[in-house]
């Protein structure tokens, strides 16, 4: 990347590698690097001295706390933290709710919500997906009638990551049985402590429990909490999922990846020389490395290119899809460098791993990145998007 850097930029660069190497607690760095799932304090620890910094919503206007980087400098900010590896800004509430209030919400929701929402005092998930709603998201059936100044939402959502730390969550409700699916949907924001909503864990393959299911039955909302028009969530629904995906190829990481896999290929055995020296892997880890640095320059084409273009809808798709296929084949490639040493669970090494500090995580990390190319969007639905969008099919 560096050739497509001016000197000002790069310079940028180092003061953020700085920073992060200056205070990211080691700890929480020790967790990332074995791909732990971190606890909410963990987040919160870090999210805060981000925004102690100022760096907590570097993609929002000066008002609401944002900084007044180029798109670049947001863009390297972001690969500095993945690369570190350090937390990202919890990207429910920094990429999600918090641009959907600033272009949607009302002066008192901006008001109410946006300094909370930016130092993570309050906690937000996303209550999109649903049993038989999933990558057809328009089919949710979670219904919200109007009963005075209320909406009484009951309804079921899944796959709610984090939901069991969160104090809020943003989510798609039908508010109109009768209309086109499409149509039909409103945007409700819903404080996770309001009596009948419930969570419940889910035990992923990784062996963690990411995942929740919550249950909504006659969950009173104030109809204060209605953000943009009813029977217009749709709209904003969209809008929300182009800054997820865009942010879903997280090209630092797969990097990361790609670095960690080389490191093991270097100092495993394989019939008495490393793994590095067998020409079939190092063919598959040179492929991943360029076709990494393909994407980062699409990336950067995203974040330097009009946000209003028609081709941006097609090249969010794009970063998602080929992005998440990146991650799964970086996490493929170090299980397959670690060998039977993969198959632990473990988050720390300890001497009858011989001090492998490399090793715990890497099965987790290969089972949790299947999820990659669903989450955001399946991979299947980004097809159809790019075809649409670009070869008019």
């Amino acid at each position: 990347m560096d050739l497509f850097l001016s000197p000002g930029e790069l310079a940028f660069r180092d003061d953020v590698a700085m920073f992060i190497a200056d205070n990211l607690p080691p700890d929480i760095r020790q967790r990332m690097e074995q791909a732990a799932h971190l606890e909410a304090e963990d987040v919160t620890i870090w999210h805060k001295i981000l925004h102690a910094k100022g760096w907590a919503v570097t993609n929002w206007p000066l008002e609401w706390g944002g900084t007044d980087w180029s798109p670049v400098q947001r863009y390297i900010f972001k690969e500095r933290l993945q690369a570190a590896p350090a937390p990202e800004p919890l990207s429910y509430n920094v990429n999600m709710i918090g641009p959907v209030l600033i272009a949607f919400g009302t002066p008192a929701q901006k008001q109410k919500f946006l300094p909370a929402i930016a130092a993570l005092d309050h906690w937000w998930c996303q209550g999109f997906s649903e049993p038989n709603a999933g990558s057809d998201l328009a089919s949710l059936k979670t219904i919200a009638r109007r009963d005075g100044d209320d909406y009484v939402v009951n309804g079921q959502k899944i796959w709610t990551s984090q939901a069991q730390f969160a104090d809020w969550m943003f989510c798609l409700v039908r508010t109109d049985t009768q209309a086109r699916k499409q149509r039909g949907i409103s945007f409700l924001l819903i404080d996770m402590k309001t009596p009948g909503v419930t969570v419940r864990r889910i035990k992923s393959l990784d062996n963690s429990f990411y995942l929740t299911e919550v249950f909504l039955d006659d969950v009173r909302v104030p109809a204060a909490q209605l953000v943009g028009n009813e029977n217009e969530g749709w709209s904003i629904a969209k809008f929300l999922l182009g800054n997820e995906r865009s942010g879903i190829a997280r090209i630092g990481l797969t990097r990361g990846r790609l670095a960690r896999a080389r490191r093991v290929a270097t100092s495993m055995q394989e019939a008495g020389f490393p793994l590095i020296n067998n020409q079939k892997f190092r063919e598959r880890l040179l492929a991943a490395e360029v076709e990494l640095r393909a994407l980062e320059l699409t990336q950067l084409r995203a974040v330097t290119g009009p946000k209003d273009s028609a081709d941006m809808v097609a090249i969010s798709s794009i970063l998602k899809l080929k992005g998440t296929e990146l991650q799964q084949l970086a996490a493929e490639l170090l299980q397959e460098a670690a060998g039977p040493w993969s198959q632990s669970f473990e988050v720390c090494g300890n001497g009858d791993l011989d001090d492998r500090d490399w090793l715990p995580g890497v099965e987790a990390t290969y089972f949790f990145a299947r999820a990659a190319s669903i989450y955001g969007g399946s991979n299947e639905i980004q097809r159809n998007i790019i075809s649409k969008s670009i070869l008019g099919l």
